[in-house]
């Protein structure tokens, strides 16, 4: 992913709002699936990590972009953006070249 696709995808994520939640349970197989699901249908999601939540968000990131096979697009505090390709042509999100 170019530094260009990757701001065009943060402007993108900006309007939207963290449609997961990520608490004291951390990162359980049933929060990865619904996320690998909801990468799916939307390619761009939001994951907001909890104050309860021990864990560092950066590597939280990491794995659930290596869970998913997506792509880390921004880690700022408490908040993950996610990108995965999607298959549906309809909804597919343009990256500029």
């Amino acid at each position: 992913m170019t530094s260009k696709q990757r701001a065009y995808l943060k402007s993108l994520a900006q309007t939207q709002d963290a449609i997961f939640q990520i608490g004291k349970n951390s990162l359980t197989p049933e929060m990865t699936k619904a996320v690998a699901e909801a990468l799916e249908a939307r390619e761009l999601i939001k994951v907001s990590v909890l104050q309860n939540c021990m864990d560092d968000p950066r590597e939280l990131a990491e794995l659930l972009a290596e869970r998913t096979r997506s792509q880390v697009v921004q880690v700022i505090g408490k908040k993950i953006v996610l990108y995965k390709e999607g298959k549906d042509e309809k909804k597919k999100i343009i990256l500029p070249r």
